[in-house]
């Protein structure tokens, strides 16, 4: 038993393409048959897209919808029986915007993570025997055909009615730094990633947004809002301040910049002048070609398109072609996206942006660890390094496959958390490979069920790090590196005592110091990255003291 066909290599593979309806002339069905090698590897660009993973019930509105934001679709390709797809759009600039926006995030159609990369192919070259030929293909390809040609009318119209930069769009700085028309906005918690649509489809429920720049300071992303006039900052800093974005995480924390006009350069992913959208993109980044007002018109236009059309070309259970952009994980607002968002009402008083973290299909908690040190791995091994990123409720080695491992994490973002940081990681000596799995659960065995202890049940464990809502853990988690920090250390235990028990248990110490101001904590730095990660699972919970247990993570310092 493989324990899940996820570990299944897709390398070499070829497969034939669906056969046509049963024709006289079966020579001219065999060579209208087309062989499509199934990519592996990311290549070079191309405008056409290969997705897999896809569930078996995909259809090709459904591919077409993942596309649709990023520009106009030409061409679809579904290989149900192989849960792959292709997907041809009219310009490889919209292609590399595509596959640069699923590179950091997770995009998933009915609940499942598929994945996006480029073609070999440069062209879809399709016939009567492949799935477009399908009256539903043909049908969403033409309603997708159709909202392009809106969107793009939409735009220009919009443009003509631009304003033009105040003051020249020069800087002007002003020492009180009170109430004006720019706000400043730092996100804590960045569980997610934040990308400037997301802001601006936030922030323009309060007034008309003139111009956004992000930014990163001081490892915190942050960005700069600015409005026409004072009442709307106001109203905006009033009602979002200390909300989150997603539940959980993402908070906001707004307060008046210095400024009172921001000077924007480029229209780009990082900076936006929604008053003047002839700006250049500022590099060759197609994907910072993207417009922030092209892709909420498609998606408010395509939704409108869906509720009008009979048979449900364009209808659930993919709702909303503004879902991908909305959330990390690729589903909206009770299906429909960001675009929805101006019907929410938000006070102080209320959870705020919750609802964008209530999708209605069911999230990934679940992860696939494959590669491992079989003959150093155990159950409380992956407990605790999986622990520095969320709350593992339950681990399965596989009985058959022990280099493999299913972990079942308390919250989808948790597990969206330790995939980012730890696939390719070096455990025990072996590059770890991590995934999200086709699986809800983690079964525990049958009674009688031989299991040889590779699965355990920690639903219960004292030592989660996050099981408090808004936890402070959340503010310090961290890549892994060769510095660690070490928490919970009690006043009679020295620094002499600390080195002395990483040497027992094989780990030499390069450099240690304790927090100046709180000899509670210290940073202990190891050889390696490979050296601190054994590190930190063999000596998280190290009891110092009767009633001290050290406690270890991963250090954004060096020593």
């Amino acid at each position: 038993m493989r324990g899940s066909d996820e570990l299944l290599s897709q390398s070499g593979v070829t497969v034939m393409a669906p056969a046509a309806p049963h024709h006289a002339d079966n020579n001219n069905q065999d060579s209208a048959a087309k062989k499509v090698k199934l990519e592996q590897n990311v290549g070079k660009p191309s405008r056409v897209i290969h997705i897999r993973n896809i569930p078996n019930e995909t259809t090709e509105a459904e591919i077409i919808q993942l596309g649709l934001p990023f520009g106009r679709v030409t061409n679809v390709l579904v290989l149900k029986g192989k849960n792959q797809a292709f997907l041809e759009m009219a310009e490889e600039i919209s292609a590399v915007a595509m596959v640069a926006y699923f590179g950091g995030c997770v995009a998933q159609l009915r609940g499942r993570a598929v994945y996006v990369q480029f073609s070999n192919h440069k062209e879809l070259k399709t016939d009567q025997t492949h799935s477009n030929a399908s009256a539903s293909a043909q049908a969403a390809l033409q309603a997708a055909q159709a909202i392009s040609n809106s969107a793009g009318a939409a735009l220009v119209a919009g443009a003509g009615a631009a304003l033009q930069p105040a003051n020249g769009g020069t800087e002007i700085q002003v020492m009180t730094g009170g109430p004006n028309t720019v706000l400043r906005v730092i996100i804590e918690h960045m569980l997610y990633p934040i990308v400037l649509d997301v802001l601006y489809s936030i922030f323009q429920r309060y007034g008309k947004v003139l111009k956004i720049v992000t930014f990163t300071k001081n490892n915190s992303f942050q960005a700069l809002i600015q409005y026409p006039d004072t009442g709307s900052a106001q109203m905006a800093k009033t009602a979002l301040d200390g909300q989150n974005i997603y539940n959980g995480c993402c908070t906001l924390r707004i307060d008046y910049s210095k400024m009172t006009c921001l000077n924007v350069k480029y229209n780009n992913d990082k900076s936006r002048d929604y008053t003047n959208p002839t700006l250049p993109s500022g590099d060759g980044d197609a994907h910072q070609l993207l417009t922030s007002e092209l892709m909420p018109q498609r998606a408010r236009l395509a939704l409108a398109l869906a509720s009008r059309m009979s048979g449900g070309v364009l209808a659930p259970p993919f709702l909303g072609l503004g879902s991908g952009l909305a959330s990390p994980y690729g589903v909206g607002v009770g299906g429909v996206g960001l675009p929805a968002f101006g019907a929410l009402t938000l006070t102080p008083a209320s959870p705020a942006l919750r609802a964008l973290a209530a999708p209605p299909l069911p999230l990934a908690t679940v992860l696939l660890v494959s590669n491992l040190n079989e003959e150093m791995v155990t159950p409380d091994a992956l407990f605790t390094l999986f622990g520095v990123y969320g709350d593992v409720q339950r681990v399965k080695i596989l009985y058959n496959k022990k280099d493999s491992a299913l972990i079942q994490m308390a919250e989808p973002h948790q597990a969206h958390l330790a995939m980012t940081h730890m696939d390719k990681l070096r455990v025990f000596g072996k590059a770890m490979r991590v995934m999200l799995s086709k699986h809800q659960t983690v079964q525990l065995p049958k009674e009688g069920q031989p299991d040889a202890g590779l699965t355990r049940d920690y639903s219960q464990s004292p030592l989660h790090r996050f099981k408090k809502p808004g936890s402070k853990n959340y503010q310090n988690i961290y890549p892994p590196s060769a510095t660690l920090h070490l928490s919970n250390i009690p006043a009679t235990v020295s620094e002499d005592d600390i080195k002395d028990a990483f040497t027992k248990r094989g780990f030499a110490i390069k450099v240690f110091k304790f927090f100046p101001k709180d000899r509670k904590m210290a940073l202990v730095q190891l050889p390696s990255i490979d050296d601190a990660v054994a590190a930190l699972i063999k000596m998280h919970n190290y009891q110092l003291s009767e009633s001290n247990h050290l406690r270890v993570s991963f250090s954004k310092s060096s020593i």
